[in-house]
């Protein structure tokens, strides 16, 4: 903490109030406000004064900390072919380095076919020969070599995506149908279409992580991997680096078939996978990540723990899902609660103290996170307004110790996704984007201090003005090491203002404003950056995200719900200098 004699002339007084909090993940933990020192000096405003602590990070999360998801439901509804589109691709990428998790509720009724062509297999085409095919029908010249990578990229005729929009639509039925009715049907992976999901995973500088069926069950219960031994036997002769998990929420198990596994039960299989992929030589030292449990009431943690007793040093991290929202929420307002954006930060505690209780220590991360889990809220978990749990998400997650954070989904399933349909990039990939190119793995403590005109007790501004600090990715070279990013959440129907002091008083700043664009406001898909409307360039490529510059010394203003990024540059701290 900077000592008093480092503040600009006039905030000697101010400068007293500054407390060692960590914003906003000990937000439950409410004290009240400290008495202004002078309250004539701020009259009718909130003015906050704002250090971070420079010398050590809090927290190094994982390099590829944002990660991402794709459902199997691409499988049904043909999406998967798809893949190799030039503009997912690219939009991919932009995320990279991350995890790319292939998995969801239908993971559990997913079966490995080791043919190339189903179709021809059969003695003919099908009805989809056209569509499940495009790669052999369409003009040879739509399939070009991307010479960095060697790797298949598409650009696909306006017909073929307007024929896909119209199957998906009519699957999207059959979908919704099964998620009320929680039956699934099998799905069968063929060799083709995991080859085109690598290729996408690869080509995007994505790392797979593949959760293959824990429900094919032998009498006694136990795991029968005889189809997994198939698929791993195919991606071995293909060189493919994968990682490897089994299951999806085991905990929803007994709903899903009646046939309920306990976490005995469950660690003994992890244990049994583990075997499989120490015999395969490619495999041998691949990574195993599990058990993907939901949330952590109380029979799930018993679940947990019975996990953890069998193969908890078996896992590479501990894995589990959080969804904010059920699907009958349909209030733009539920998005702006702090009550809601507070419950994660109770189920990361009992999550920790389950795991740790049995191998202190290990990496735990959020897989699958969104506003809903199935089909999601429409035209509200793919608006502006849901960026603000994700925001929150990210950083709550990132401060209390979380190692990687996986977005259910990347493209296509339900409304909570991060790229729609039509391959627009909606709000949440913008706000993706901007961490991924403002934000390093090295969290900084955050410490600040608050005048009130009206002090209440219980009511600290914290709740709906949250503050994290890390040290700027070293992958922008745009800014030396040193440098500290700053994202600020304010929820606040009101703009709010912040005075930058001690370690980052007087600095050079960069700031980065998203706000919705057009007359939709909260609810609106589209979003500006600066006031400049975000979309991508005409030739298919992700535009520069511009920063305005700030004279040192200003306040900063934020603007009433908003979303905002500032880089401090040149600050020299030590926390950030190195890797």
């Amino acid at each position: 903490m900077p000592c008093p004699g480092a503040a600009p002339p006039g905030a000697l007084a101010l400068l007293a109030l500054l407390a060692h909090l960590s914003l906003p993940s000990q937000a439950a933990q409410r004290r009240p406000p400290a008495p202004a020192a002078n309250p004539a000096a701020a009259p009718g405003r909130t003015l906050v004064l704002l250090d971070v602590g420079p010398r050590s990070p809090r927290r190094i999360t994982s390099e590829r900390f944002l990660s991402l998801q794709i459902d199997p439901a691409v499988l049904h509804d043909g999406w998967l072919d798809f893949l190799s589109s030039r503009r997912l691709v690219t939009l991919a990428r932009g995320l990279a380095p991350a995890f790319l998790r292939f998995a969801g509720k239908r993971t559990d009724f997913l079966q490995f076919q080791n043919v190339k062509n189903p179709a021809k297999s059969r003695g003919g085409p099908g009805p989809d020969y056209y569509l499940k095919n495009y790669e052999d029908d369409i003009i040879r010249s739509d399939i070009a070599l991307d010479k960095q990578k060697g790797c298949k990229i598409a650009q696909h005729p306006d017909i073929m995506l307007e024929l896909q929009r119209e199957k998906a639509a009519q699957m999207h039925l059959v979908l919704l149908k099964e998620q009320f009715s929680n039956t699934y049907t099998n799905l069968t992976l063929t060799a083709r279409s995991l080859d085109k999901l690598y290729n996408f995973a690869d080509c995007s500088g994505l790392h797979l992580i593949f959760a293959l069926n824990a429900l094919r069950r032998n009498p006694n219960n136990s795991w029968n991997s005889s189809n997994a031994l198939s698929l791993l036997k195919y991606s071995a002769s293909k060189k493919y680096n994968i990682s490897w998990e089994l299951g999806n929420e085991p905990n929803n198990y007994r709903a899903l078939t009646g046939r309920a596994v306990n976490g005995t039960q469950l660690g003994k299989d992890y244990m049994q996978l583990k075997s499989l992929l120490q015999q395969i030589r490619i495999y041998s030292r691949a990574s195993l990540y599990g058990p993907n449990i939901g949330r952590p009431r109380k029979n799930v943690v018993s679940l947990l723990d019975g996990f953890m007793k069998v193969a908890g040093n078996t896992v590479d991290a501990v894995t589990w899902q959080h969804y904010y929202l059920d699907g009958r929420v349909a209030k733009v307002t539920d998005f702006l609660k702090t009550r809601l954006l507070d419950t994660l930060s109770d189920q990361i505690r009992k999550i920790q103290k389950a795991v740790n209780a049995h191998v202190p220590g290990k990496k735990i991360w959020l897989e699958g996170i969104g506003a809903t889990s199935e089909g999601s809220i429409t035209n509200l978990s793919d608006s502006y307004a849901a960026s603000f749990l994700w925001l929150n998400a990210l950083g709550m997650l990132a401060s209390q110790g979380i190692d990687v954070i996986m977005r259910h989904s990347f493209f296509d399933h339900g409304h909570s996704h991060l790229v729609d349909q039509d391959f627009n990039p909606l709000p949440d990939y913008w706000l993706s984007l901007l961490y991924k190119r403002l934000v390093g793995p090295r969290v900084l403590a955050v410490h600040v201090a608050g005048l009130q005109r009206k002090p209440r007790p219980g009511r600290v501004i914290r709740d709906k003005l949250r503050i994290y600090a890390h040290c700027t990715s070293h992958h922008n070279h745009s800014y030396v090491r040193g440098s500290i990013t700053l994202y600020i959440i304010n929820l606040h129907r009101s703009r709010k203002k912040i005075k930058l002091v001690g370690t980052l008083r007087d600095k050079l700043i960069h700031q980065y404003v998203l706000q919705p664009y057009g007359q939709e406001g909260l609810h609106s898909r589209s979003v500006q950056l600066n006031g400049q409307l975000l979309t991508m360039e005409d030739d298919g490529t992700l535009p520069d995200l511009k920063p305005r510059s700030l004279r040192p010394g200003r306040t900063l203003v934020i603007p009433p719900l908003t979303m905002s990024f500032y880089v401090v540059k040149n600050v020299n701290a030590l926390a950030c200098r190195y890797r």
